[in-house]
Formats: structure tokens, C-alpha cells, sequence
């Protein structure tokens, strides 16, 4: 067998380390970077969560989605003759009047649908406590990623800084108000969703698994919310 010296065998173990801590210290490409929940700030997500409060508040939301403009006609409004569709007496049938009575076809609807509102109201204190509640519930499913307000419109760049920041599942991305090129890098990525950061709303925050803020939309949201 060939001999092998003490120094050669050190050499050849010392190379890959050498290139391994070389790797490790090169500098990678800017990229985003998350922030966990320890830096988030105490006025947004340090709220005690009051739970009826979110319940009522999401009862709301859905509540004023709804349009309600379901309609039928009644007897009155549908077309038709108003001649008596045959005579009283002598025929041996029932006695009708009106061929648009609810008993024949193309009749009115007795009962039906009319338009409606279904609007419901909260008092801006509990709008602004809710949120707080929800924000303080989800608060370990948030992060702030840095880089993301400078992010270049594409896709990729997108889908790469969330999963560089450990982000997985569905997400509700808080933009600032002149974030154009962040929605357009995110407005095609699966199960992402993104709001005006003074559009927050505890809905919004509770149906997502994570909640990523940008350093502008976070401060945007202090702004506005903690007046």
C-alpha cells in the first residue's frame, strides 16, 4: 500500500473546510430579510384579544358583503292580461279571476324576495380594538421582511424573498400606498393576498396563516391606527 505522510492527509481534509468557511463568509445578494414577532411594535400587538369582540367583527364584514338584491314579481307586476280568463258561472272549473294569480304558471310569486340591506355597523373604538385584537392573536404567525418596499417588479424576486424568509402557507402581504412594484411582483403569487395597509381589517387577518408587513406599511399602520 502506498504510504501516505501526516502532512499530505492534513492538506487533503483542510481544503474542503477552507472552502467550506470561505463559502460561508462570502456575502450573499441583497435579498429581504423577515424580522420575527419580537420587534413588532407594542401599540399594534400588545392588545389583550377580546374574542366576542372578533366575532362580531367578522359577523360584520361578511354581513356588509352581501348585496341583496334578490327580487321576484308578485301578481302585480307580472305580464299578462287583466281580463277575466273565463266567466264565473256554468263552466264547472273554479272561480278565477286573473290569469297572473299565483296558482298559474308564469303567476306571481307570493312571499318572494325583496331587496334589502344587509349593512351592519361598529363604532370606529371597536373597529380599532378588534384589529388590535386580531393582530395581537396573530401574532407569531407575523413578520416584517426587510427589502420588500425596494423589491423589482417580478414574480420570482417575489416568490424568492418569501420562502428566504421561512414563509409558507397562505399570506396576507400589508402593502404601503406606493408599493406598485410590490404588487406587481406579488399580485401573481398562489395563495397571496395583499391589502392597503389602512385597509386592515380583523378578517383579513384571521383567514391568513401568515401576516407579512414591509417597514413602510407597518409604519403606515401605527399611523393610522394609533392616532
Amino acid at each position: 500500500m502506498p504510504k501516505t505522510t501526516g502532512k499530505k492527509s492534513i492538506t487533503k481534509k483542510a481544503a474542503p473546510a477552507k472552502l467550506a468557511r470561505s463559502v460561508a463568509r462570502a456575502p450573499k445578494e441583497t435579498s429581504p430579510k423577515a424580522t420575527q414577532a419580537v420587534g413588532l411594535p407594542k401599540e399594534l400587538f400588545g392588545a389583550k384579544v377580546n374574542e366576542k369582540l372578533l366575532a362580531q367583527s367578522v359577523r360584520v364584514y361578511l354581513a356588509n358583503q352581501r348585496e341583496g338584491p334578490a327580487k321576484t314579481k308578485t301578481r302585480g307586476e307580472v305580464e299578462g292580461s287583466t281580463r277575466k280568463i273565463y266567466r264565473q258561472k256554468g263552466t264547472g272549473r273554479a272561480r278565477h279571476g286573473s290569469i297572473r294569480a299565483p296558482i298559474f304558471v308564469g303567476g306571481g310569486i307570493v312571499f318572494g324576495p325583496t331587496p334589502r340591506d344587509y349593512h351592519l355597523k361598529l363604532s370606529k373604538s371597536m373597529k380599532r380594538t378588534a384589529l388590535l385584537s386580531a393582530l395581537s392573536a396573530k401574532k407569531g404567525d407575523t413578520r416584517i421582511v426587510d427589502g420588500l418596499d425596494d423589491i423589482e417588479a417580478k414574480t420570482e424576486k417575489a416568490v424568492l424573498a418569501l420562502k428566504e424568509a421561512g414563509i409558507t402557507g397562505s399570506v396576507l402581504l400589508v402593502v404601503a400606498k406606493d408599493a406598485t412594484n410590490l404588487v406587481r411582483a406579488a399580485r401573481n403569487i398562489e395563495a397571496l393576498d395583499f391589502i392597503g395597509a389602512k385597509d386592515l381589517n380583523p378578517y383579513a387577518v384571521l383567514t391568513h396563516k401568515n401576516i407579512v408587513f414591509t417597514k413602510k406599511s407597518l409604519q403606515e399602520c401605527v399611523a393610522h391606527f394609533t392616532k
